[in-house]
């Protein structure tokens, strides 16, 4: 197995997932009269004018808020809303402002400290991508017929009383799949990895990579993108039941640094939503079947995820709540607010990089998708200010305490019958104890230790400034309120300290 090598930048990343054309309208920037209200509900055609521009003007807000990376989804030339549906991998859609606005948008988010990751979709184009458009006006006579999987001819691309007669995403008319064992295909596709790469940006996220069944093409795409740049971040789109069936394949030093991280959102959803969990909001949406689970299992599942990669690939792990294609998390958790900012808290604390879907920590609502790719609400009088407040603050703790960054972990608590979940963080001299109440009634704290802190140790409560102490080798102190949480670091080692 190759040593698995991953940007050290990652394991301090805070991510923002960014919608183009949902997240934010530039001003003064020429769009098209033909377009959605801002704030209408999404539907799966319509578009609503967010652009690069836009995102640009609101990178005060985003490095305010304390992230310092992006993850945008696809911004290439496509005649879709989600550019998933890909018709020029060279040129940035000019709905979004074309290259020029990308430029600016880099320029100005690494003069900030932020990177920049974009979103690979290699694994299918769109009927407008002009080798297929070729085929479909050439037929058999053309040049690219092996660039794709076609089985007859002419192709039923717009009929679709027809299936398919070629290789289509599934069985999608609009998503033609590309034959990536054709060498000219694979040196186009990594040619397109490397343009970007040197344009500036910082990484690829990778579009339901494991249809791309071959993982020396995955080699090859990651030697290409290092090349450029060693320090690019390249996260798979790898769901759970991929990891179960692969195991390390994905993530054993020589494809992937990370992955989206979707067994982190299932135990999530699972222990801090519970029997609060709608199956129907989330159960086919490409997570494993998810039940609801006690503190023990709980453990149990998100360390068992530690335990399986190397301590790198573990820290460049991309940790999220929602995305593009899930619920998020606030209406999974019928608006308990209360079960958002406790998984937050959790997420804050976690190996790896924590994501936040744009608009989550104003309290933007959406159901399944396309209802979960809802506009992002400018007027600070729609926002949920208390819980912006919260997310600066578990940004900020983050971003202070390198114990959770990079820092041991190890499991000090876990009583299902009292609904209680604690543990460890350590990383030099730095000792910082997590404790998650996720049940309806106030815990006293009365945490084994297991010899971690000796007694007399006082801890100091990084969210809310609550002192607790060691006694008898359990911490003890201020009960924790129903589904609440706390992060306390040892006083010794406290020196900074976010107010």
């Amino acid at each position: 197995m190759t040593e698995a090598v991953t940007p050290e930048w990652v394991k301090d990343a805070i991510f923002y997932q960014i919608f183009p054309d949902r997240f934010a309208r530039g001003r003064a920037v020429p769009r098209p009269a033909n377009l959605q209200p801002w704030g209408a509900p999404p539907t799966h055609h319509g578009f609503q004018g967010g652009d690069l521009a836009g995102v640009l003007e609101k990178l005060d807000y985003l490095t305010d808020l304390g992230i310092n990376a992006i993850y945008l989804n696809p911004i290439f030339q496509s005649a879709s809303n989600h550019r998933y549906h890909t018709h020029d991998y060279y040129r940035v859609d000019p709905l979004l402002g074309g290259d020029e606005a990308f430029r600016r948008l880099l320029d100005a988010a690494h003069a900030r400290g932020v990177r920049v990751v974009l979103d690979g979709v290699f694994n299918h184009a769109s009927r407008g991508f002009y080798p297929f458009n070729h085929v479909l006006e050439c037929g058999r006579e053309s040049p690219y017929v092996d660039w794709f999987h076609i089985t007859g001819y002419p192709l039923h691309a717009y009929d679709t009383s027809h299936a398919p007669n070629y290789g289509a995403w599934w069985n999608l008319h609009a998503l033609p799949e590309l034959n990536t064992t054709n060498p000219d295909v694979r040196r186009f596709i990594f040619d397109v990895a490397r343009h970007w790469i040197e344009f500036g940006a910082d990484g690829w996220r990778l579009d339901v990579p494991a249809e791309i069944d071959d993982d020396d093409f995955w080699r090859e795409f990651r030697r290409t993108v290092k090349a450029a740049n060693p320090e690019a971040y390249l996260v798979g789109e790898i769901w759970v039941d991929e990891v179960a069936r692969t195991g390390e394949r994905w993530l054993g030093g020589d494809q992937f640094d990370g992955i989206m991280n979707y067994g982190f959102t299932g135990a999530c959803i699972g222990f801090f939503v519970g029997d609060w969990l709608d199956p129907a909001l989330v159960n086919g949406q490409g997570y494993e079947p998810l039940r609801p689970l006690d503190a023990e299992a709980f453990a149990g599942r998100i360390e068992t995820m530690l335990e399986r990669y190397a301590p790198q690939i573990v820290g460049a792990q991309f940790n999220l709540l929602g995305s593009h294609d899930t619920a998020r998390f606030l209406t999974v958790a019928r608006d308990d607010k209360r079960l958002f900012k406790l998984a937050t808290l959790f997420q804050m604390a976690y190996p790896g990089a924590p994501s936040i879907y744009y608009g989550d920590e104003v309290g933007l609502r959406g159901g399944r998708d396309p209802d979960c790719r809802r506009a992002m609400p400018w007027d600070p009088a729609g926002w949920d200010a208390d819980l912006l407040d919260f997310f600066k603050k578990a940004i900020a703790v983050r971003r202070a305490h390198p114990a959770l960054r990079r820092g041991d972990y190890r499991r000090l608590h876990a009583d299902s019958t009292l609904g209680v979940y604690a543990f460890l963080r350590q990383h030099g001299e730095e000792r910082i104890v997590v404790v998650l109440n996720n049940r309806d009634a106030a815990y006293p704290a009365d945490v084994p230790l297991d010899g971690h802190l000796a007694d007399g140790t006082t801890l100091r409560g990084l969210l809310w400034g609550k002192e607790y102490t060691v006694r008898e080798g359990r911490l003890r102190g201020p009960a924790l309120p129903p589904r609440s949480g706390a992060i306390l670091i040892a006083v010794d080692s406290a020196e900074s300290v976010p107010q």
